[in-house]
C-alpha cells in the first residue's frame, strides 16, 4: 500500500500506517484523512499534534486508555474522554489518529 503527497509515493503497510514516519507531513495527513473519511478539523489536528508530541517523548503510540488520560491531564476532561475522541475518529481514535498523524499502529490494538 502507499499514498501520494506533493508528487511522491509514501509506502504504507497493508493497514495503512506509513512504513517511515520522518516522510509525514501535514499534506500526507489530509491524503490518509480523506482515505479514512475523516474531515480534519482544528479539534482532529489537536489530537494529532498530541499524539505526535507523545511519540517523540515516548517513542510509542499510546493505547485509547493511556491517551485519554494524558489528554485528559492535558486539555481537560471535556476532550480527554472516549465520547469525545470517538465523535472525532470513529473508526478507533488511537489507530486512526495514529494512522492519519503517521505514528505506528498503537501498543495493544488489535
Amino acid at each position: 500500500m502507499a499514498y501520494t503527497s506533493n508528487g511522491r509515493t509514501v509506502e504504507a503497510d497493508e493497514e495503512g500506517y506509513l512504513v517511515n514516519i520522518g516522510e509525514w507531513n501535514e499534506e500526507l495527513a489530509l491524503q490518509i484523512a480523506k482515505d479514512e473519511n475523516v474531515d480534519l478539523t482544528p479539534e482532529h489536528w489537536e489530537v494529532i499534534n498530541f499524539l505526535r508530541e507523545y511519540y517523540a517523548e515516548y517513542q510509542i503510540a499510546p493505547a485509547i486508555r493511556v491517551l485519554t488520560k494524558a489528554l485528559a491531564k492535558r486539555l481537560g476532561p471535556d476532550k480527554g474522554n472516549n465520547k469525545y475522541l470517538y465523535e472525532l475518529f470513529p473508526y478507533g481514535p488511537a489507530k486512526q489518529a495514529c494512522k492519519i498523524g503517521g505514528l505506528p499502529k498503537p501498543t495493544g490494538c488489535i
